[in-house]
């Protein structure tokens, strides 16, 4: 079992920059994909940014140049550095981990975009 707990949200201005945590319990390299989501109000979860344990990265077109997603093996834990915030951005962001085939989940982390 995984366990993965989030830091980092919070409120910020338009064009201001957040940076999100999520420490994983295990040793990342053994999670197959680690990725973050996020689920604004009356909106279906959508993915943000994932990587993957040989470190490829993905990224929502929405967020593509703005956010990136890394990781520190050291402290078995991944962030997602964003930039030039939009209200649009504003939504829960839910640390993911995919690993043999089952989701675990963080307990999620507001961030909210003020304009």
């Amino acid at each position: 079992q995984v366990q993965l707990v989030e830091s980092g949200g919070g409120l910020v201005q338009t064009g201001g920059s957040l940076r999100l945590s999520c420490a994983a319990s295990t040793n990342i390299f053994s999670i197959t994909v680690m990725g973050w989501y996020r689920q604004a109000p009356g909106k279906q979860r959508e993915l943000v940014a994932s990587i993957t344990n040989s470190g490829n990265t993905n990224y929502a077109d929405s967020v593509k140049a703005r956010f990136a997603i890394s990781r520190r093996t050291g402290a078995n834990t991944v962030y997602l550095q964003m930039n030039s915030l939009r209200p649009e951005d504003t939504a829960v962001y839910y640390c993911n981990a995919k690993k043999l085939s089952v989701d675990y989940w963080g307990q999620g982390t507001q961030v909210t975009v003020s304009s």
